[in-house]
């Protein structure tokens, strides 16, 4: 009898696609030595299809409170371990992320963030709402990066102008910006100011002010959609020169919001959300939560929804200090 011999495909011979299908099932650890069979799988591991968005929701930093600033303090070995894992990220990934999620609890510096805007030039949507380490110059440098930046996750910071003239100057296709803290008039003139053209506006979970949402609403005449969903409104000062709160809209603000395609807004004592917020007195204890909590929004091209498969619990458990 004749021998015969196989004629299947090796697997250095099989199409890119049908690779990529395959390596999308794997996370970062174990797609790191598959990188390194042959050139072909090398190129299947860092396809856009995987690393589109880079999801280190799950990694946080092992940090404690301080008085003085920044008012984090950051253990060494946290912040290794955060090095390593954006070193595999970026050789992996070979510039091709365009999506990055930070946890609230992740406090990068500047060289880590200037590592990883060098080497994800095409980025369009972060999500960073730690910022405790960062410094203006880090994060405008940043910014002048990442060109085709659109949308922004951010925490309340002191002074926000500057930032918001930075993404005015660099990133001509912005449209969505969060904002995870207080949301005062000071915020909201930095944001009608600088980014006449935003689209998109949420402040969910956070502390408003009346002045700052009426400024939005007079003068951000681009804007299409506005969530202040379970936000604890406040008036102007009373007579004890205590902040109101006001646990409905009114007639004003609800006929200026009637023109926005969309706008998210709840209040009621029934919501389980808005009990937590009132309980937090208007700053939400993230940690107190769900861990999937923190990355809802009303806005769906805002809402985080499942944690990614290239950083999973199994990858999370191998990088704890």
């Amino acid at each position: 009898m004749a021998d015969t011999k196989s004629i299947g495909k090796r697997w250095e011979d099989m199409e890119i696609d049908v690779l990529v299908k395959i390596f999308k099932e794997l996370n970062m650890i174990e797609l790191a030595p598959v990188s390194q069979v042959c050139r072909s799988w090398r190129l299947a591991c860092s396809d856009p299809l995987i690393w589109n968005t880079l999801d280190l929701g799950l990694l946080k930093s092992n940090f404690i409170q301080t008085r003085a600033s920044p008012y984090i303090w950051v253990n060494e070995r946290s912040d290794r371990r955060l090095t390593q894992v954006l070193w595999i990220a970026m050789a992996l990934s070979r510039g091709n992320v365009t999506c990055m999620i930070f946890h609230y609890n992740l406090y990068m510096k500047d060289e880590h963030l200037s590592y990883i805007s060098e080497r994800s030039p095409h980025l369009k949507r972060l999500v960073m709402p730690a910022w405790n380490r960062i410094t203006k110059t880090g994060i405008c440098q940043a910014i002048q990066r990442w060109e085709k930046l659109e949308s922004l996750t951010m925490p309340t910071i002191a002074h926000p102008p500057y930032i918001m003239e930075e993404i005015s100057r660099s990133c001509k296709n912005f449209s969505q910006l969060k904002i995870m803290g207080t949301f005062d008039v000071h915020f909201a003139s930095a944001i009608a100011s600088h980014l006449p053209k935003l689209k998109v506006l949420s402040v969910r979970c956070s502390i408003v002010t009346r002045e700052a949402l009426l400024l939005i609403l007079n003068f951000m005449d681009n804007l299409e959609v506005l969530n202040i969903s379970h936000c604890l409104l406040l008036e102007g000062l009373s007579a004890a020169g205590r902040k109101q709160v006001f646990r409905e809209l009114d007639h004003t603000i609800l006929e200026k919001a009637s023109r926005l395609r969309e706008f998210f807004q709840c209040q009621s004592s029934l919501c389980t959300t808005c009990q937590r917020m009132i309980k937090d007195e208007g700053l939400m204890r993230w940690y107190q939560y769900e861990t999937w909590f923190w990355r809802q929004d009303e806005v769906s091209s805002l809402d985080l929804g499942d944690y990614g498969r290239l950083f999973d619990e199994d990858v999370s458990k191998g990088f704890r200090d």
